[in-house]
């Protein structure tokens, strides 16, 4: 095994850390909201309570891999909107409006969309469990 071949073995499980660890950390930002801990306040506004059960939530399914690309999906959506509403407004570069994150969140859980849980998640164990 040669260049790139010898790393096609590693595609799955480096998925599978990547949106495990993203997962986590995107309901982090949840947590912080809807239960005021890791540095957090608990939300009052509605819009914050929505977004901090999205974000937990979201991230949960997301991290275990389970409902995957609908978690996903509603979660980019909700980055692109916490960008244009929290971020944008403070110039047009995201480095300058702090909206760096948003965006990367925003743009991976897009591509977890479209690519699904991956080999290492609950939905392909359940798939495979239908499947038996």
């Amino acid at each position: 095994m040669t260049g790139s071949n010898a790393r096609t073995r590693f595609v799955e499980p480096a998925f599978a850390l990547v949106r495990f660890f993203a997962g986590v950390l995107y309901a982090c930002h949840g947590a912080q909201k809807l239960f005021g801990v890791l540095g957090g306040t608990v939300a009052t506004a509605p819009l914050m309570k929505v977004a901090g059960v999205i974000e937990f939530g979201g991230g949960l399914l997301i991290a275990l891999g389970l409902l995957t690309s609908w978690a996903a999906l509603l979660a980019s959506g909700q980055m692109a909107a916490a960008y244009f509403m929290a971020h944008a407004p403070g110039g047009f570069w995201p480095i300058q409006n702090k909206g760096e994150l948003a965006i990367v969140y925003c743009f991976f859980f897009l591509f977890v969309w479209a690519r699904g849980g991956g080999r290492y998640s609950l939905d392909a164990a359940l798939r495979r469990d239908r499947a038996a």
